[in-house]
């Protein structure tokens, strides 16, 4: 498999442009502001100008090679940047590029992971509608504050697939019943959850329902991490069993990625890879 990037829940990483601004917890240690700094490439913050890329025949590329193979690739957009960011520098014309490209490769799934749900819908394509097919839309979730303020931003969107990254979890997280689609009911164990079909078939319309489909966890990484309680991990993942949504454990947090990587991806001795189910024509 042609992979270019060490996230577990894609295969590839596409920045159609560098740069960003600091809006929640989660950025307090951002890895793509110390790569900034690094290399040099943009200065990062509301002063620094986002830079365009020069990388946008790769997903060309990889189009035809899941073409060829007969699958399909999931591509996190972006990460060293934000597509969703209103940043003056940032052209409008690189956004519309975008959407273009995107359009252009069916056989990539693309990953729309944004702090700034709350820009998306006057950043979508004409066209819209019920959604398309290969994209999926999600915003991070940190802890409890940044769910209440951002899930509904989200959710107020008609999209084939809404996914959370709860990373890095800083937090507990109580994901409403109304959010996973679930309805509450009571028997003999408590309050549990009807289930809900997560296999998705068509687009959903502008006017039904809108669910999280898809939740990825895990730890902080870096010399400054911050610890996480295993039981929040614990907590996403038994509100997702019972609700029907599929869950990521991505891993635990650590200085290293090394130190990371020694400890595994087991959450109670079990590693959790769920995927959204779905069909494209």
């Amino acid at each position: 498999m042609a992979e270019n990037t060490d996230i577990q829940w894609a295969h590839h990483s596409f920045n159609p442009w560098t740069g960003c601004t600091k809006v929640s917890p989660a950025c307090d240690h951002c890895y793509a502001e110390g790569w900034a700094k690094r290399s040099g490439h943009v200065e990062w913050g509301p002063h620094g100008a986002r830079r365009r890329t020069k990388t946008w025949g790769d997903p060309l590329k990889w189009n035809r090679q899941a073409k060829a193979e007969g699958r399909r690739y999931r591509v996190f957009c972006a990460s060293l940047a934000d597509v969703f960011d209103n940043h003056k520098s940032i052209d409008p014309k690189w956004r519309t590029e975008l959407w273009a490209l995107i359009a252009a490769t069916p056989h990539l799934d693309w990953l729309l992971l944004t702090k700034r749900p709350q820009n998306i819908a006057k950043m979508l394509p004409d066209g819209w509608n019920g959604g398309w097919p290969n994209v999926w839309l999600g915003t991070t979730v940190e802890n409890q504050e940044e769910a209440i303020r951002r899930i509904p931003h989200l959710l107020s969107l008609p999209a084939w697939v809404h996914f959370l990254s709860c990373e890095p979890l800083l937090g507990p997280v109580l994901l409403r019943h109304t959010w996973l689609g679930g309805r509450k009911r009571v028997d003999g164990k408590g309050i549990i959850y009807e289930r809900r079909p997560h296999h998705v078939t068509e687009g959903r319309s502008a006017h039904s329902p809108q669910f999280i489909d898809w939740v990825i966890t895990g730890g902080e990484s870096g010399p400054n991490y911050r610890p996480a309680d295993p039981d929040w991990f614990r907590s996403l993942r038994d509100q997702c069993a019972a609700a029907g949504v599929p869950f990521l454990f991505k891993q635990w947090e650590g200085r290293t990625q090394k130190q990371i990587k020694a400890m595994g991806r087991e959450l109670d001795g079990v590693v959790h890879d769920g995927y959204p189910e779905f069909c494209h024509d």
